[in-house]
């Protein structure tokens, strides 16, 4: 298993442009597609701490489980933002990269590079 993982939707820009410039660095990281194979709460909670952003800051907020659930809402706490991403991944935000120098969500791709080792 690599040392590098990315958070990754084939269909997204941003993501596949992280995943791009992590390969072009020689740099063969887990890609896991999350909405294949989403994140465990465990994961998830451990993602958000690693970023240092609050929850509600990772959300999509265009995609139709936000506004059918009235995520907008602020009423809504950190708990419950979890559990509409682990209960709908496609609200969570992507790329999320996980490398030895730190988590990023990685919008937009050129964010990765601040995790990356120097070259």
């Amino acid at each position: 298993m690599s040392a590098y993982t990315i958070y990754h939707n084939p269909s997204c820009s941003n993501s596949r442009g992280a995943l791009a410039l992590l390969r072009e660095r020689g740099i063969e990281p887990t890609v896991v597609e999350y909405l294949e194979t989403p994140p465990d709460r465990a994961t998830l909670e451990a993602l958000i701490a690693a970023i240092g952003l609050p929850p509600r800051e990772l959300l999509r907020t265009k995609e139709a489980p936000y506004r059918a659930l009235g995520l907008q809402d602020e009423q809504f706490g950190d708990a419950q933002i979890i559990e509409a991403m682990l209960a709908h991944p496609v609200l969570i935000n992507r790329p999320i990269v996980v490398t030895p120098l730190g988590t990023r969500l990685c919008r937009p791709p050129e964010t990765v590079l601040a995790i990356l080792p120097p070259v």
